[in-house]
């Protein structure tokens, strides 16, 4: 099959290579799935580039966790009715080393989601990163219905999946994105209100929107960057969840956030309960079945330009998701 890899860590024009390698064989419990679109998130750059201590966990690995394609083989102990179904991928390269940059992949069957054809492939190819872990930071702690919700970086990748299925659910959801021209993009993408941080004071600009009552969980892109704006609107006992920070090390106000009774949960996405990928799976489906999803394509590059890809998500400026064409 054609494939990209990488047998070191490095930058993406120096370690990533394509060409062929053997096609895998689903074992026991998994299917195998002819990869049409393959997603690229920045959980994949990072093993990539060995950020966050990384290292290589496997000689050869073939990146990308996401992905979107049509089951065209199944191991013992799944239904043989599964071959010819069109599925979004995820976890592909989570503890495994070959993920969906190459023609076929090889998953467990429960991490090979049922997609119904309305959806386009390109849709569903970046799902699994962003959208479980937006997921994760919404319900971890609970139902949020008739709860408030702020989701930062609403325009990001998780933003987005965090701003649909907060929505789908009940909640008063808060976006902040950065500059003011973005504010009506939040709003599209789901928010009932969005405030932007370019404008000074966002603690009392959002706290406007919810008509003075404090909020009851955040979703955070910027743990450290923004923990004192959370300190000032969430209530006794709300959550902030958080996914990301600035500074790896960063200071915690600790008797603030511990005389407000404030719950902070870290999330990483390799190692959800399975049962929480699965509720996920769900809810993330029917959000792109009803259009209460959607992610800007910004590039949809071939399977070749897989290291220009990299860098295009890396430097973060495309407006939009990357992709490769498989």
């Amino acid at each position: 099959m054609r494939a990209a890899w990488y047998d070191r860590q490095g930058p993406p024009r120096e370690v990533l290579q394509v060409g062929e390698l053997p096609e895998p064989q689903p074992g026991e419990g998994e299917v195998r799935v002819r990869v049409a679109v393959s997603g690229i998130h920045v959980g994949d750059l990072g093993k990539r580039q060995g950020w966050w201590g990384s290292t290589m966990s496997f000689p050869r690995v073939v990146p990308h966790g996401d992905g979107a394609g049509v089951i065209d083989a199944v191991g013992p102990g799944v239904d043989p009715s599964r071959v010819g179904e069109r599925v979004w991928v995820y976890l592909a390269q989570s503890y495994r080393p070959f993920g969906t940059a190459a023609e076929y992949t090889v998953v467990p069957a429960r991490h090979a989601v049922a997609l119904p054809s309305e959806v386009p492939y390109e849709q569903a190819a970046g799902l699994g990163i962003p959208g479980i872990t937006a997921h994760r930071a919404i319900f971890a702690d609970g139902p949020v219905s008739g709860q408030r919700v702020v989701v930062t970086g609403a325009l990001g990748a998780v933003g987005r999946a965090a701003l649909a299925v907060a929505r789908r659910a009940g909640a008063l959801v808060i976006a902040t994105v950065r500059t003011p021209d973005q504010v009506e993009h939040a709003l599209a993408a789901g928010a009932h209100h969005a405030v932007d941080t370019a404008g000074g004071d966002v603690a009392a600009r959002i706290l406007d929107r919810t008509g003075g009552e404090p909020v009851d969980r955040v979703a955070e892109l910027a743990f450290d960057a923004n923990l004192a704006t959370n300190l000032e609107i969430l209530r006794n006992g709300g959550v902030i969840a958080t996914y990301a920070t600035v500074a790896a090390e960063p200071t915690i106000p600790y008797w603030p956030l511990g005389f407000q009774n404030i719950t902070v949960r870290f999330l990483s996405n390799d190692d959800f309960p399975e049962s929480a990928n699965e509720a996920a799976a769900v809810e993330l489906t029917a959000a792109l079945v009803a259009g209460d999803l959607r992610y800007p394509i910004a590039a949809r590059l071939p399977l070749a330009e897989i290291a220009e890809a990299h860098e295009l998500v890396e430097h973060g400026s495309a407006g939009g998701r990357i992709v490769l064409d498989i």
